[in-house]
């Protein structure tokens, strides 16, 4: 009984080797919430390597729409925000549809779909609370000419873009049904719209884009 109670001892950790365990553990989950977590959900990258890894800009977006939907929650409405140069948008507010034509029972994504000389034209169907990104790549003072428009209600919506190391809000909106204008890239890297649905139903988008970008896609 004696020998097996000290062997069972001998192959338990020492204190000095469970300390270390300890600090090592929560030096790690430090580092990942420096580097990871707190860029990724807050925006907050006191290191850099969450713009390295993509992710600070996801947590500013997050952020910002968190914002938005505590004032909505809140009944209020958010103060006006200084207009920044690199964008011009002639229709920011719904109250004029985008895509109107001469019939008038015609909505917005209706008559997006009629041919014109777009360049590019993507359709999607965003769920209550679902958001959706869309971005093209553009070296800087590039130009590219964009109309967009929601069917079946209305989204909170932010125009940006972003390249290692830098990053830019050019624009954003809450409940509104359609924009269009010209974006003009401030620096070489990705821009394009970040979307969100707060309705309670199922919103249809219709993008349209022409200009100088390289390449455009969903990717989120």
């Amino acid at each position: 009984m004696y020998n097996s109670e000290t062997t069972l001892r001998a192959e338990l950790p020492s204190s000095r080797k469970l300390m270390r365990s300890t600090i090592l553990a929560a030096l790690s989950a430090a580092v990942i919430l420096v580097t990871v977590v707190q860029p990724a959900e807050y925006g907050i990258d006191p290191t850099g390597v969450g713009r390295v890894l993509r992710l600070t800009e996801m947590g500013q977006i997050k952020a910002r729409l968190a914002a938005e939907a505590a004032v909505e929650t809140a009944g209020q409405k958010p103060a006006a925000e200084p207009s920044i140069a690199g964008i011009t948008v002639s229709n920011p507010q719904p109250a004029s549809p985008t895509f109107q034509t001469a019939t008038p029972e015609a909505t917005p994504v209706a008559a997006a779909a009629q041919p014109s000389s777009w360049r590019d034209e993507m359709s999607f169907t965003l769920k209550p609370g679902e958001g959706m990104e869309v971005k093209m790549r553009m070296k800087e003072g590039e130009k590219t000419v964009f109309a967009w428009a929601v069917e079946g209600g209305m989204v909170n919506y932010d125009t940006h873009g972003d390249s290692i190391g830098r990053s830019i809000s050019y624009e954003k909106g809450r409940a509104v049904s359609s924009d269009d204008g010209d974006l003009i890239a401030a620096f070489t890297g990705n821009h394009g719209w970040y979307w969100r649905n707060r309705g309670e139903a199922d919103v249809q988008l219709v993008l349209r884009t022409r200009g100088e970008y390289s390449a455009i896609k969903r990717v989120k």
